[in-house]
């Protein structure tokens, strides 16, 4: 099993969940978060002040999905999360070593499906 962390543009989120629940691959968890990476500052007006906005909001996509799936699931990503700019964002790719339903105890590959 992987687990698929995706940092995108919250624009791109629909398109992103959209891709992956047609490829069959509905459970997903999202997070707001905010960062820097390679993308430049920006400046915004806050009250007449002018403020350097050093972090950016992006929201963090988290899968665990079954090792036949990760292609597929990488694909969809960089399709829809990508605008060929910079600050498009980064997919991480994590080994699981096992997973629990807790509802009836199923572990391994059969608890994420």
């Amino acid at each position: 099993m992987k687990k698929v962390e995706a940092i995108i543009r919250p624009s791109k989120l629909k398109a992103v969940q959209r891709g992956l629940k047609e490829a069959e691959i509905p459970c997903i968890t999202v997070i707001p978060v905010k960062g820097t990476g390679l993308q430049k500052s920006y400046s915004e007006r806050y009250r007449g002040t002018e403020q350097s906005m050093i972090l950016q909001s992006r929201v963090m996509i988290m899968c665990v999905i079954s090792d036949s799936n990760l292609e597929k699931c990488i694909n969809v990503i960089k399709e829809n999360a990508t605008e060929n700019q910079v600050g498009d964002g980064k997919i991480f790719i994590y080994h699981v070593e096992d997973a629990i339903r807790l509802s009836n105890g199923t572990t391994g590959v059969d608890a994420i499906i």
